[in-house]
C-alpha cells in the first residue's frame, strides 16, 4: 500500500475505459490522469486504498512514443476528448485490446476472433450532435464543455470532434445573448432562462437544427435570433425551444416549442433517409454508423426469406437496413416518440415489411413469442446496461439460427455473450468499430450462431 502525499516513479501500462492511465509501481496499481502507455512518470499519491492508489503527475521521466501534440489546448481539462494526445493508430489498438481482454475477463470467452477496430481516415469533426452548457465566466457569456467531474464550463470557440458549423452557431447565440441581455440559468438558485445550446446537423443534407434549452416557455426576441441564424448559417432549417424547468442534470426537457421551421431535419445513412427530431436518438457519427450497420447487415446474412427481430430499435435505423434484405422485421423499442419516428421513417423510405412495437423489451419480446412470432435472425442493439435476461431467455427459446449483437459497452457485451454461449449458441467473431475517436468508447458487432 502506497502512502498518501509521497512521491513514486510509476510506469504507465494501459488506459482505462474512462481515459485514466493505469500505472504500476512494483506491481501495485496507480491510476493517473494525463498519462499514456509507455510513460514513466513521477507521481504524488492523492488517495491510497488497499488494492490501488490515485496519483497526480509531477514530472515526466520518459514520455510515451505514442504521445502527440494535442490540437486542442482545452482537451487537458475538458471531459470530451479523453485521449486526443494519443496517436490515433494506438487508440485503435488499445480499443481492440480492450474488447479482447473484456471478453476473456468478464465473459470467460476464448477462441473468439476479434478483428482490429475499424477507424476513420480523418478522425475529426465527426459528430452530428453537440451539447454546449451556457454560463458566465469573469462576467462574460461562455459556452463549451464541462471540466472533468465538475460543472465548471471550459470555454471553447471550437471543438475538433464537432461539425464545423457549431463554431459559427456558438458565436451567433453569444451575440444574441449579449445584444438582448438574455439571462443565463443559475443551477444554484434555479433562476435565469438559457441552460444549453444543442445542435443537430445533417452531414449529407447539410440541414441544421438549433435547440435552445430554457428554464422558461418563452424565448425573448426569438425573431432576432432567427434572423441571425438565417443570415449566417447555411442550411439552417429549424429553431426549437426545449423547455426544461426541472432541477436536474438531464439536459433536455420533454416539451418542445418549434419557433422556426418544422422542428426536424433529415439525413441519410446509406441510401435510407431519416427524420431527426429534437428528442430522437440518431447515431452521432454518420460515417462510422454506415460502417457499423453494414457490418451488422453482413453478419445477419439475409437472403430475403427470414423473419427478423430488431430489439431496442430506436427510430428504426437498423430495422430499415434489415428490411431491405428480410422477409419481415419485428422491431421493439421502449420510447413512444422513437417508435412514432420509426413509423414515419419507414413511410419515408417506402418500406412496408416492418412492424413496430412500443414497450419494454423484456415485456414485449416474450409477448410476441407467445403470440407465435418467431425469428430466424435476431438483432439486438441495447443501451449500455445490455440486454435484460428475460430478453436473452426468450431469444434462446425462439431458437434463431443467428444473432447479431451491436454493443456500446464491452463489459455487458461479454456478460450477455457468455449467457448465450451457455445456452446453445457460439460467438464466432466480433468487429469493433470506432464511433468515437479520441475517447475510450467503442462500439462492437458480434456474430453468434446456433451450436
Amino acid at each position: 500500500m502506497l502512502k498518501e502525499g509521497k512521491e513514486y516513479i510509476v510506469d504507465i501500462v494501459d488506459i482505462g475505459h474512462k481515459g485514466e492511465a493505469i500505472g504500476k509501481y512494483e506491481g501495485f496499481t496507480v491510476f493517473v490522469d494525463g498519462g499514456l502507455v509507455k510513460d514513466k512518470v513521477k507521481v504524488k499519491i492523492t488517495k491510497s486504498k488497499k488494492n490501488y492508489a490515485q496519483g497526480q503527475i509531477l514530472e515526466f521521466i520518459e514520455k510515451s512514443p505514442y504521445r502527440v501534440k494535442s490540437p486542442c489546448e482545452e482537451s487537458v481539462y475538458c471531459g470530451g476528448c479523453q485521449v486526443l494526445h494519443l496517436d490515433y493508430k494506438k487508440q485503435l489498438e488499445i480499443k481492440t485490446n480492450m474488447v479482447k481482454e473484456t471478453l476473456k475477463r468478464i465473459g470467460k470467452l476464448e477462441n473468439i476472433k476479434v478483428y482490429d477496430a475499424l477507424g476513420m481516415d480523418s478522425p475529426y469533426r465527426y459528430r452530428n450532435k453537440a451539447q454546449f452548457p451556457i454560463g458566465y465566466k469573469n462576467n462574460e457569456v461562455v459556452m463549451g464543455f464541462y471540466k472533468k467531474m465538475t460543472h465548471e464550463i471550459i470555454p471553447s470557440d471550437k471543438c475538433l470532434i464537432q461539425h464545423e458549423i457549431n463554431d459559427k452557431i456558438m458565436n451567433i447565440v453569444k451575440e444574441y445573448i449579449k445584444k438582448f441581455n438574455i439571462s443565463i440559468y443559475d443551477e444554484k438558485n434555479h433562476k435565469g432562462i438559457l441552460r444549453h445550446l444543442v445542435t443537430k446537423v445533417g452531414f449529407k443534407t447539410k440541414e441544421v437544427m438549433v435547440i435552445l434549452v430554457a428554464n422558461s416557455d418563452k424565448l425573448p426576441h426569438s425573431d432576432k435570433l432567427i434572423d441571425l441564424l438565417k443570415e449566417n448559417i447555411e442550411g439552417f432549417k429549424t429553431l426549437v425551444l426545449n423547455i426544461n424547468k426541472d432541477k436536474t442534470n438531464v439536459i433536455l426537457g420533454k416539451e418542445n416549442k418549434v419557433l422556426y421551421g418544422d422542428g426536424k431535419i433529415q439525413d441519410y445513412i446509406g441510401n435510407l433517409k431519416f427524420n431527426i427530431s429534437p428528442l430522437s436518438f440518431f447515431q452521432v457519427n454518420p460515417a462510422q454508423t454506415e460502417v457499423l450497420y453494414n457490418k451488422a447487415l453482413e453478419y445477419a446474412n439475409l437472403t430475403g426469406n427470414e423473419n427478423v427481430f430488431d430489439i431496442y430499435c430506436g427510430i428504426g435505423t437498423i430495422s430499415l437496413f434489415l428490411a431491405q434484405k428480410a422477409k419481415r422485421v419485428y422491431a421493439v423499442e421502449i420510447v413512444d416518440q422513437a417508435i412514432e419516428d420509426a413509423k414515419i421513417n419507414a413511410k419515408l423510405n417506402n418500406i412496408d415489411n416492418v412492424e413496430f412495437f412500443v414497450g419494454k423489451a423484456e415485456d414485449v419480446v416474450p409477448s410476441l413469442y407467445k403470440e407465435g412470432k418467431v425469428a430466424d435472425v435476431v438483432v439486438v442493439d441495447p443501451p449500455r446496461k445490455g440486454c435484460d435476461e428475460k430478453v436473452l431467455n426468450t431469444i434462446v427459446n425462439m431458437n434463431p439460427k443467428r444473432i447479431v449483437y451491436v454493443s456500446c459497452n464491452p463489459s455487458t457485451l461479454a456478460r450477455d455473450l457468455a449467457y448465450l454461449d451457455m445456452n446453445g449458441y457460439k460467438t464466432l467473431k466480433v468487429q469493433p468499430v470506432d464511433m468515437f475517436p479520441h475517447t475510450m468508447h467503442i462500439e462492437s458487432v458480434a456474430l453468434i450462431e446456433k451450436n
